[in-house]
């Protein structure tokens, strides 16, 4: 059990709230889409930032995967992994005001199951790539994990995969209720540049 809590407690920790106080002086779930991720990190913060906030994300999902082998736990590194995720989404660190957990699902797989982790995010790559929208790129992590699995005989978690579906759409409504407002930005809307932010001034 305190194999779990501790991924959980990993995965709480906000990297995107982190950089953007400490290099920006905000709070960035006050700007841009209001996500403390690496979309809006890099969306807000810039390049280097975003990628930064990418990096720690999924980092983090990957160390929560890798509990169960560095501690000899005879845990599926899925659990661990997906309590990385509910960290990364209902942060304690951050008063449970978290994330998206695309990344930090990313790093899960990467650890405990290599094969979903390509054939997920080849398909999130394409769905962006397509639709130019990245929320429906998100969601598609969701139906490709549980798709993967119904087909895969040796993986026993589809309830799992169908309620972080369903926790991939709940934390999508905004973007969702956006879309059909038509308001919601494009990846390759130029708009967005209006929410860049420098870094602060150092006196």
């Amino acid at each position: 059990m305190y194999t779990i809590l501790l991924a959980y407690l990993i995965g709480s920790i906000p990297a995107a709230i982190i950089i953007g106080k400490i290099f920006f002086d905000i709070d960035i779930r006050k700007h841009g889409s209001f996500n403390p991720g690496a979309t809006n990190s890099i969306r807000v913060l810039g390049k280097k930032a975003g990628l930064a906030v990418l990096i720690f994300d999924i980092g983090k999902g990957a160390l929560a995967a890798a509990l169960p082998f560095l501690l000899s736990q005879d845990i599926d590194p899925i659990y661990t992994g997906l309590a990385a995720v509910i960290g990364h989404c209902f942060p304690v660190f951050a008063g449970f005001r978290g994330g998206k957990a695309i990344a930090t699902t990313a790093g899960m797989l990467i650890i405990a199951n290599p094969v979903m982790f390509f054939v997920v995010y080849l398909t999130f790559i394409a769905v962006i790539w397509i639709t130019k929208y990245v929320f429906f790129g998100s969601i598609s992590v969701g139906i490709t994990i549980l798709l993967y699995a119904l087909f895969d005989a040796s993986l026993q978690h589809e309830l799992i995969f169908i309620i972080y579906l369903l926790l991939l759409i709940y934390l999508h409504r905004s973007n969702i209720i956006n879309f059909f407002n038509q308001t919601e930005p494009k990846i390759n809307d130029k708009t967005v540049k209006k929410d860049r932010i420098g870094p602060k001034k150092i006196s």
